[in-house]
């Protein structure tokens, strides 16, 4: 893999990571690619819209409602903005 796309995809982790550990009232270190808010921290829906707008703010990106509900951790929430960043949408 190019040193600069994983540098790039480096940086958004370390965005929603960010943006995960405020609205779940831990520090950032707590928050790894594989949690999964949901068993880990009960996080509902509502708190998943508060992430996705904090990531929508820092990211300048439309994030769909369903993408939130769909993700499965943490690191499958990256990979999938990553990948919308990548394609430009």
């Amino acid at each position: 893999m190019d040193k600069g796309v994983a540098m790039q995809r480096a940086e958004l982790a370390e965005v929603v990571l960010s943006r995960v550990a405020q609205v779940v009232g831990v520090p950032t270190e707590e928050i790894q690619e594989s949690t999964d808010l949901r068993d880990k921290y009960e996080v509902d829906s509502l708190e998943l819209m508060e992430i996705g707008t904090r990531l929508e703010t820092a990211l300048g990106t439309r994030i769909d409602a369903s993408d939130l509900i769909d993700m499965r951790n943490v690191g499958h929430a990256i990979d999938l903005l990553y990948r919308r960043m990548q394609a430009g949408t």
